[in-house]
């Protein structure tokens, strides 16, 4: 924020790249943000630009951000949670779904 307070927000999404987040109100495009997190690695805080603003359907507004700056430490913590995503995302589906078409 232009002023240095605090907002707080919901993580709606997050990604190595960036994430989207809930707000009461929108933040300006192109500010620069420090976003930080609890995951179940553990606190995950960077540098991040905020980009164009989604309205919601409901109170608030959407708005997608890009990180900018991440130690080390928090984009290992960030990788960790996105793999772990990732690999429950599919868990459950067959090989057989994956399996490649027979030749005729």
């Amino acid at each position: 924020m232009e002023d240095g307070g605090r907002t707080k927000a919901k993580l709606q999404t997050v990604s190595i790249t960036g994430g989207l987040l809930r707000l009461a109100k929108s933040l300006s495009q192109g500010d620069f943000v420090e976003v930080a997190f609890q995951t179940q690695s553990g606190i995950v805080r960077g540098m991040a630009e905020m980009l164009t603003p989604v309205r919601a359907a409901t109170e608030g507004s959407l708005q997608p951000f890009r990180f900018v700056a991440l130690g080390d430490d928090d984009h290992r913590t960030l990788r960790m949670v996105v793999d772990s995503a990732a690999d429950r995302s599919f868990q459950g589906i067959r090989s057989s779904q994956w399996a490649a078409p027979k030749s005729v």
